[in-house]
């Protein structure tokens, strides 16, 4: 297991007080004070919708006043009746029309306000490296910030004006009810929909669990096909089509497995919902028929009665709608559950994440604002290594008891076999990766000027070639512009890639390919190089980064980077790297510190 990597048991999401607990948590995020911008929308909303009932409320009376005025052969009343009808109706249209345009606002606020707050914890230090290689109770976690989040505000913002107008309504007409059928009425329905709700409880609970892990394979189905598009090249070399289209297929069969298992479920629940729904019409007929037939209104003609029944009729039956309403939830609140318990989990580990970063790792940050002139003034020192024990994530022990100290002007070489902890020392150099033992000192700090590492894979942005050049300076100094022309030009013609800016058209000219399908792997070294001079940090710690490179083109990057000031630390196994040190450099006894060294791993 890799350092820090953890695991636990797996316990299946339910409706439960977990999920209280997790969607709460997430309401905080959503609605963090009470004059931010959701809380308003959300009460805007509350006013629509109270306005939307007190007119369907009206519309629902006008039955009754057609049938007093048709009783009546009253048409005058009955033009009145109409034009009321008319304008309510119209009223109506557009209170329903705004409240779904202000729950479609929500949705997008919502997931703004959520995606960034994940984002926030997400980027913060090296929590997605940790998420994404060192912990196993986490999977997709890119699949929960772009996708769940967005189908948990799409589904929570489906159902938010019904859930927010619900308790005026039900208090309302449970009133209205009590007035009009005694206590009989209200006590029979609310007794029915405890029923209902209990039902349903029991049968949403499976679909939970079973959604979250429909969500975990849709993650992991995703995964295979960018794990393709990313490797294509490979692939397509050893001819593997055959072999990784039998292994998407078993993906996706694992996936709709699943989904018919869930479609299952779902099933027992659409029939209790429909249930219930249909019963509901029929026990409003019976609450109505409850004061008739005990002689309540025997002094009534049946021209008054018709228009009591009406009125009555609809009171009780809205209210049964608005029980109904809320069973009919049942499936997208199963659905937001699964999403709760996917984000919620997310939530907690970045947050007990951010508990345990260390002060030095909250300082790893290319942000120089921060930095005073003191820190800025290069020490002699880049790292300090006491007694360092390193495992691999397989605890097999790499290195034991190492003491090493890298120090300005004195370039190190590690090299070795494959699989002895050359990358893995970087790691616990660059602060990814926790020692088994030992200490580790950072006596400077990552980034211009600084200590600066080169990946064994080179990465690029999506973007232009400033962009790849300066990176991740961009972020830092937005308004850098063209100042930095001349030095960017003499640093690609450096690193021999003067015509790349033929290809692209000019350093800031936008392109819509993938750097790494247009660049050959040694034109992508060459371009992380210049990335490198641009940088030009005291301290540069470079992972296999001359792989691709002729030997004649490694020792002109590894001669200009020393031209540039730069202290080199080199994993490699180029017998060229090794022979360039020997000059200069004695052999280091594993354990052991020297200057100058040649350290064998």
């Amino acid at each position: 297991m890799a350092p820090g990597k953890t695991t636990r048991e797996t316990v299946w999401p339910r409706l439960d007080r977990q999920f209280l607990h997790r969607f709460l948590k997430i309401q905080t995020v959503l609605f963090p004070t009470f004059t931010s911008k959701n809380v308003l929308m959300f009460l805007t909303l509350l006013v629509v919708a109270l306005l939307e009932q007190l007119v369907i409320y009206q519309v629902g009376l006008i039955p009754s006043q057609y049938f007093s005025v048709l009783g009546n052969k009253d048409l005058y009343e009955f033009r009145k009746v109409t034009a009321v009808a008319l304008i309510l109706i119209v009223l109506n249209s557009v209170l329903k029309s705004l409240d779904q345009f202000i729950c479609n606002l929500m949705y997008v606020s919502w997931r703004k306000t959520l995606t960034e707050y994940l984002h926030g914890y997400y980027f913060q230090g090296q929590k997605y490296y940790t998420l994404n290689i060192l912990h196993e109770e986490i999977d997709n976690p890119d699949q929960r910030i772009s996708q769940d989040v967005e189908r948990f505000c799409k589904q929570l913002s489906s159902m938010a004006s019904r859930l927010i107008i619900a308790p005026f309504t039900l208090a309302y007409y449970t009133y209205q009810c009590f007035y009009s059928t005694g206590w009989m009425g209200p006590l029979s329905i609310f007794g029915y929909f405890i029923i209902g709700t209990i039902v349903n409880k029991f049968l949403m609970s499976p679909i939970v669990s079973k959604l979250v892990h429909q969500e975990k394979l849709e993650g992991d189905f995703r995964f295979k096909h960018m794990q393709l598009r990313v490797n294509a090249e490979s692939v397509a070399f050893y001819r593997a089509g055959e072999v990784e289209h039998m292994r998407t297929n078993y993906k996706l069969q694992n996936l709709l497995k699943t989904q018919r298992e869930l479609m299952v479920k779902e099933l027992w629940l659409y029939i209790g919902v429909n249930t219930f729904d249909y019963l509901g019409s029929i026990l409003s007929y019976v609450v109505i028929a409850i004061p008739i037939f005990s002689g309540v209104y025997d002094d009534l003609n049946p021209t008054e009665l018709s228009s009591l029944v009406s009125k009555n009729a609809f009171v009780s039956i809205y209210l049964i709608h608005c029980f109904s309403l809320l069973i009919d939830l049942s499936t997208t609140v199963s659905d937001v559950a699964g999403y709760t318990h996917r984000i919620g989990e997310l939530q907690e580990v970045l947050l007990n994440l951010s508990k345990k970063q260390s002060d030095s790792e909250s300082q790893d940050k290319w942000d120089f604002s921060r930095i005073s002139k003191e820190q800025k003034i290069s020490s002699n020192t880049a790292f300090v290594l006491e007694q360092v024990s390193l495992a691999a994530p397989s605890k097999k022990l790499l290195i034991k008891d190492l003491n090493l100290r890298i120090i300005q002007g004195n370039n190190l070489l590690i090299t070795g076999n494959t699989g002895t902890g050359k990358t893995s020392l970087l790691r616990v150099l660059g602060g990814l990766w926790e020692c088994k033992q030992g200490e580790v000192h950072m006596v400077t700090f990552f980034g211009p000027r600084g200590v600066v590492i080169m990946p064994q894979r080179p990465f690029f942005t999506d973007g232009t070639l400033r962009e790849q050049i300066i990176y991740p300076l961009k972020e830092i100094y937005p308004d850098s512009g063209s100042i930095d022309d001349d030095r960017i030009l003499r640093f690609l013609e450096l690193a021999g890639l003067s015509d790349l800016l033929v290809r692209t058209g000019g350093l800031d000219q936008p392109v819509d390919w993938n750097w790494y399908d247009i660049l050959s792997p040694g034109e992508m070294q060459r371009l992380s190089f210049a990335r490198l001079f641009y940088l030009q940090p005291q301290y540069a710690v470079l992972d296999e980064a001359t792989s691709a490179l002729t030997e004649d083109v490694e020792n002109e990057m590894y001669r200009i980077c020393t031209q540039l000031g730069m202290t080199l630390v080199s994993v490699g196994h180029h017998k060229s790297l090794e022979k360039k040190r020997r000059s200069d450099a004695k052999e280091c006894p594993h354990g052991h510190s020297w200057n100058n060294l040649i350290f064998r791993i």
